[in-house]
């Protein structure tokens, strides 16, 4: 997996792991909601100064954003209708 396409699956990874809407991370992360879905479907590169700003939103260490899967990728199944957690 290319680097772009890495940070693109696991930033919709551990968004979705804590239940989080892309909203709520541009939010926190100070950046905007459109450019999040970009990151993550791949057809943006991010800055340093961009992956910093999101894994603090999330709360991880940068190097997670490139952590290489295990075994077969399944889907990353999408947050309900709406984005928000209850």
């Amino acid at each position: 997996m290319e680097a772009q396409q890495l940070v693109a699956w696991n930033l919709r990874r551990l968004r979705v792991a804590k239940g989080v809407s892309q909203d709520d991370l541009a939010l926190s992360a100070e950046i905007e909601r459109a450019y999040v879905g970009y990151l993550e479907r791949g057809k943006r590169n991010p800055t340093v100064v961009t992956l910093e700003k999101l894994s603090n939103a999330l709360g991880i260490h940068i190097s997670e954003l490139f952590t290489e899967p295990e075994g077969d990728v399944a889907p990353i199944t999408p947050l309900r209708a709406g984005r928000k957690k209850k």
